[in-house]
């Protein structure tokens, strides 16, 4: 018996998890139910993270929450709480299942069925953005080892569970070589781990053009953040319908079940709406505590449901669908095929799978950091590139000479090409000559150099190297 939280959200949320609920304990889930409310309620109540305390420690307790799709309310500071969730609680994988039920839902991939695994915390959503001039705003990119190490293990462990053959690793290593390049060496290393498991590496361009094209050569498939966020949903979308998926967010601690689509509050209380996207979350939240009979029961009553052609109104279609029924009416004919399998679709088989466990994130021994360099970047209206350096090397000191300058990321000086647009936003960097090293208080005598000279710096970036490796970008060109 596994305690799990619930949460009956907004909309049409408190219909598709009654629905669901009834379904999953129908077919012998062996849960204790504590509900807590979350959402839209909440939020108007005053509280802008749409949850109180004692919800996060019952969420906290039971480590297992079920969530159906909730309503933020606009304007007013109100906080995601998908997001705050996944952060708080360390959730940092997002799994979506994205299989084709061909022909009884209309889709251009008959044969499609991957998996994308999406690391949940890092990359650009960390959010922290700045603007730096007139014209520059940044975002930092933070892609960390541990990050990496757990989402890439997650990915190659959920293959063996679902005895999938195949996880592919898209990144943009080619042009993000420090940060994407990361998350495809640790790929690489992990990969060699499980040898019975085929990997492969595409770059995301390229790689989701192929996906988009020819699903069917994927299976699973592990990215960043960003990439993960698009490429799911589009994923999800040429199945057929992004409101028949669900999705898993995966932590050391604690784990959130959900459906992928949002409250339609249009359709709140009438009846109608498909529960197939929560019980997906649910058959997964089953996988995951153990109890996969019962999630392959349900799978594939649920299959057979589909192909009986008794449909809910958003995938009904004249000629291949037998029925419309509504929410309740669909969550009894899926009640009703508990112990059957589909014929023409592809039967599930779960019980020979095993929980998920997952080793916690080990710190590797530290590497030799030496400092060698500095770019200090610079708020500078001129357009002449050959004028900032003159300005700029009169900053020099103790043998800490200008090396490059670079406008968003090109190399503009030495040998700039006139032809390259340049902002306002400029890189200087620094490096010691033959004679010399750098410490860090070379670096504070830079930026007191550049008040005395006038030169309006917005930030430094220390360059180091690892272990004797360069551990910073080229310019481009350079």
């Amino acid at each position: 018996m596994t305690r799990i939280t619930i949460a009956k959200g907004d909309g049409i949320g408190p219909e598709i998890m009654d629905a669901t609920l009834n379904i999953i304990l129908a077919a012998g889930a062996q849960l204790k139910i504590d509900e807590i409310e979350v959402g839209e309620k909440v939020y108007l109540a005053g509280n802008t993270s749409g949850i109180d305390p004692k919800s996060w420690d019952t969420i906290r307790k039971n480590k297992i929450f079920l969530k159906a799709p909730i309503t933020t309310p606009q304007g007013g500071g109100y906080k995601s709480l998908n997001v705050t969730t996944r952060k708080f609680l360390g959730l940092y994988s997002n799994v979506r299942p994205c299989m084709s039920l061909h022909p009884f839902v209309d889709t251009k991939h008959p044969v499609m069925d991957i998996v994308i695994v999406r690391e949940n915390e890092e990359d650009l959503y960390a959010g922290i953005e700045h603007q730096q001039t007139d014209e520059v705003v940044q975002c930092l990119k933070l892609i960390s080892r541990p990050g990496c190490e757990k989402i890439v293990r997650y990915a190659f462990e959920y293959a063996k569970q679902q005895n999938r053959k195949k996880v592919t690793c898209f990144t943009k290593d080619n042009i993000m070589k420090q940060t994407d390049g990361l998350f495809h060496q640790v790929f690489d290393e992990i990969a060699k781990e499980y040898p019975e498991i085929e990997n492969e590496h595409w770059i995301i361009d390229i790689g989701a053009a192929k996906m988009a094209d020819t699903p069917e050569v994927f299976d699973v498939i592990v990215m960043p953040n960003l990439y993960g966020d698009v490429l799911s949903d589009i994923a999800a979308q040429i199945t057929g319908s992004v409101g028949l998926a669900g999705s898993a967010n995966i932590g050391e601690e604690c784990s959130m079940f959900e459906a992928i689509h949002g409250s339609a509050p249009r359709r709140a209380g009438q009846d109608m709406a498909n529960p197939s996207g929560l019980l997906q979350g649910a058959i997964m939240m089953l996988n995951h505590i153990g109890q996969s009979e019962v999630a392959e029961k349900v799978q594939n009553a649920w299959l057979k449901t589909l192909e009986d052609g008794i449909h809910t109104y958003d995938i009904f279609k004249e000629g291949t669908s037998k029925k419309k029924v509504g929410t309740k009416e669909f969550a009894q004919s899926v009640i009703d095929n508990l112990g059957q399998k589909p014929i023409i679709l592809k039967p599930v088989s779960y019980s020979n799978s095993s929980v998920l466990s997952l080793p916690k994130y080990k710190r590797k021994p530290s590497l030799k950091k030496v400092l060698v360099g500095v770019d200090i970047f610079v708020h500078w209206n001129g357009s002449n590139p050959n004028e900032l350096a003159e300005k700029v090397k009169k900053i020099e000191s103790n043998g800490l000479k200008l090396n490059m300058i670079t406008n968003r990321g090109i190399k503009v000086w030495p040998d700039g090409f006139k032809e390259t647009f340049c902002t306002d936003h400029w890189r200087c960097r620094f490096k010691p000559d033959e004679n010399s090293t750098i410490e860090k208080s070379n670096i504070i005598e830079l930026l007191k150099n550049s008040i005395d000279e006038n030169i309006d710096t917005i930030k430094t970036e220390n360059l180091y190297t690892f272990d004797g490796k360069a551990a910073y970008s080229l310019g481009q060109g350079q």
